[in-house]
């Protein structure tokens, strides 16, 4: 389905906040995983919420959760759904990349509401940026992040930032536990996108790539050696993608040897004298932590800050 893209720079569109005793809608746009639903229900209701199971999360087809027919008609189906206030994504794996050109992306804007989830999901965050205009939500999968008992601020994390909690202003918290790490100081406004890098990678030369102007890339990766880092980043740079950014914030790069990684991402970024903060904890990681794509924000490298410079849910 074609749409014209937003292409400002200006803030994403807020979505409603996620009420409580609101419902949220689980599906899996991406790979197969089972669902222990009386576990998933029985969380969703400990913390004030019901869940609706959408038909794909039971199926399976190959690599994939359910065909391409059934995980396309699940994702129109939850933004459609006036009763579903929050979707999440059963898992990552693969699968969201060949729904992207079927999506009927006026639906979604005209039923905008909070949409999480990381990975392959990436494809998704990035398409909805650039033709839907609203703000969406790189966060927890419900399988391996909010059932799979990892830390505290995974789940603080994620219900702060949709019940409008972290509003224009705050300085979005990170665990002292975890410190980061300044690859090139300095400050930054722009708008935050991004995900897995090579989900990134992979969208370019199509209609879907990420529309870099202005942005403060998030990046984060599972399974990929150094070397194919460097890859996916002399990737974007050869693509022109890179010169386009006002800034980056790196998240997990699970795998990765942090001294090798912040060698590279200084040889890659210094020469573009732009803000580079790492070891956010976002992605493949414990805790993973909550963040706002399309929203505007400021990264201060230097002081190892990242600030919401708009609010990205409102209350109803």
């Amino acid at each position: 389905m074609t749409a014209r893209p937003t292409h400002t720079l200006g803030p994403h569109a807020p979505v409603p906040a996620l009420p409580s005793e609101g419902m949220i809608g689980v599906i899996a746009p991406a790979g197969p995983a089972t669902l222990d639903t009386d576990k998933a229900v029985q969380w969703m209701r400990a913390r004030g919420y019901s869940l609706k199971v959408f038909p794909g999360v039971y199926e399976k087809d190959g690599y994939l959760a359910g065909s391409d027919d059934v995980r396309l008609n699940d994702l129109h189906a939850a933004f459609a759904d006036p009763d579903v206030d929050a979707i999440i994504c059963l898992r990552g794996g693969y699968g969201t990349p060949r729904l992207l050109d079927r999506i009927d992306f006026q639906l979604l804007r005209d039923n905008a509401k909070p949409f999480i989830g990381y990975s392959d999901i990436t494809a998704l965050h990035l398409a909805i940026s650039r033709y839907a205009g609203f703000v969406t939500f790189h966060g927890p999968l419900l399988n391996a992040d909010l059932l799979g008992d990892k830390q505290i601020p995974t789940e603080s994390s994620f219900f702060s930032m949709l019940r409008g909690q972290v509003r224009a202003g705050s300085v979005m918290a990170h665990p002292v536990a975890y410190p980061l790490t300044t690859v090139e100081p300095g400050v930054a406004h722009g708008r935050l996108l991004g995900g897995n890098l090579a989900m990134i990678a992979a969208t370019m030369g199509t209609p879907y790539e990420i529309d870099a102007e202005g942005v403060i890339l998030l990046i984060e990766d599972i399974n990929e050696p150094l070397y194919r880092i460097d890859r996916l980043l002399t990737h974007l740079r050869l693509a022109g993608t890179l010169r386009k950014l006002r800034g980056v914030l790196v998240g997990d790069v699970a795998g990765v040897e942090a001294a090798a990684l912040d060698r590279l991402l200084k040889q890659t970024f210094e020469p573009m004298k732009i803000p580079v903060l790492s070891g956010w904890r976002s992605g493949h990681c414990d805790p993973n932590l909550t963040l706002p794509m399309g929203a505007l924000v400021r990264l201060d490298a230097g002081n190892k800050e990242l600030m919401l410079e708009q609010d990205v849910v409102v209350r109803q």
